[in-house]
């Protein structure tokens, strides 16, 4: 074996006297660390500038935080070393939910994600991520006022689910949580993320802030009650920049934020200017807008049958492709948009055909850039094939070092079928007939 192969834990340093526990880390911390291992070239380096090993104070306020049981390290947090003004090497412990507990990563570098606020499905797959997501549909709709899901009535608010989520997950799952009105004032979105963080402590909690566009305080009344007619891109500089504003300003107070709602790539590199710590690609909706714009003028161009420009234009209007007053407009407007979109998607070559030419875009423009801890999430699949494609993309050569950097999200029940294959039946028909 060779000597850079070698590891050291640092117990075994304590042991041999090669290092002495500081005071104030006290024999809980030694059995917290012990068991962190350093390389025996990182030993060598390190021992001639220290000789004393402890804990900093952000590490005894995890602890504390989460009432950690004795001898272990959270799941969630990422071991540091870190020299000290006193001459001691200190472990501090980082936010990072690559690890489980005691600073040992998780099996796969890809992350997996439940969009669920529902805590009977949860608690089945607590153990298989990193991270919930959640937004008003789906705690309101999906489990608060859906008797089906929350049985009897248990739960009445949000913050009764959120309490219960955390404590299922545990401290090695980040919990995205999105305001109910983004355009509520400041204070008051503030008040609501107090809340939200003082039951998820601030390691936990992951603010949820979405793309507005041109919708505001003033507009979004008529656009509910579909009474606003303009296009999604004809927003103010002020009311395009909205959602960025405030994600920046909670990321210089210390906030994670989960910019959420991307769709196109060209999102990615502004998005980013808003220091977010997850950005996100929404897939399968719009690959099968995609597909379905394409198919509209494959159909025009072979039968020249204006029939077929004039569905695609209302096909548009009702993705919110396009406003409901461009049927005052000539027709070929809308095919000329649809024909730049399905270009621009790259819906005829290997880059977006499968529908992920954000997911490939973004993990490049996140390469680039000085965010080496902001993550992309994969969002909105409900079909199979949207997942096959997504897991043998990652599995190109070229995002090899990016596959840390991603998490796939979906509902458990979505995932649940890819834990399945069709020979699983085969085969445990004969092992039952033969145990039996």
């Amino acid at each position: 074996m060779q000597v850079k192969e070698m590891k050291c834990t640092l117990g075994a340093l304590v042991d041999a006297k090669k290092l002495s526990v500081m005071a104030d880390t006290g024999t809980d911390g030694l059995e917290r660390i012990k068991q962190l291992e350093l390389d025996f070239s990182e030993v060598s380096q390190l021992l001639p500038f220290t000789q004393y090993i402890g804990v900093t104070d952000e590490f005894k306020k995890v602890i504390r935080t989460f009432s950690v049981p004795d001898g272990q390290i959270p799941a969630g947090f990422r071991p540091e070393f870190v020299f000290a003004g006193d001459g001691s090497m200190r472990v501090d412990l980082k936010r990072d939910i690559s690890y489980m507990a005691n600073g040992q990563k998780r099996p796969t570098n890809v992350l997996y994600s439940a969009n669920s606020a529902n805590p009977f499905e949860v608690a089945a797959m607590k153990d298989m991520i990193a991270n919930l997501t959640t937004n008003p549909q789906i705690i309101y709709d999906h489990f608060l006022n859906n008797p089906k899901a929350n049985v009897g009535g248990k739960f009445k608010d949000r913050f009764e689910v959120l309490a219960e989520l955390a404590r299922i997950v545990g401290p090695g799952v980040d919990i995205s949580v999105e305001v109910n009105n983004p355009f509520a004032p400041e204070s008051e979105l503030m008040e609501e993320i107090a809340h939200c963080e003082e039951i998820l402590t601030p390691y936990r909690l992951v603010v949820k802030v979405p793309h507005t566009g041109a919708l505001n305080k003033d507009n979004v009344a008529d656009f509910l009650d579909g009474k606003l007619d303009i296009p999604y891109d004809s927003g103010s500089v002020e009311d395009n920049f909205y959602g960025h504003n405030f994600a920046y300003r909670l990321s210089a107070q210390g906030y994670r934020v989960n910019f959420t709602l991307m769709f196109d790539p060209h999102q990615t590199a502004l998005a980013l200017l808003a220091r977010p710590y997850f950005i996100n690609a929404f897939v399968e909706t719009r690959h099968l807008d995609t597909l379905k714009m394409q198919d509209y003028l494959q159909k025009l161009e072979i039968t020249g049958d204006e029939s077929y420009a004039i569905a695609l234009r209302q096909f548009m209007i009702d993705i919110d492709t396009l406003p409901k007053s461009s049927l005052q407009a000539p027709v070929k407007e809308a095919v000329e948009k649809a024909k730049a979109l399905v270009a621009y998607r790259q819906a005829n070559t290997h880059e977006g055909s499968d529908g992920l030419d954000s997911v490939r875009h973004s993990l490049r423009v996140l390469r680039q850039s000085n965010l080496p801890d902001t993550k992309l999430i994969i969002c909105n699949t409900n079909h199979p094939q949207i997942y096959w494609d997504i897991d043998k993309m990652l599995m190109e050569p070229e995002f090899a070092d990016m596959i840390h950097r991603v998490v796939v999200t979906a509902t458990p029940t979505y995932f649940g079928q890819f834990t399945c294959a069709p020979g699983i039946f085969s085969y445990q028909r004969k092992f039952l007939k033969a145990s039996n």
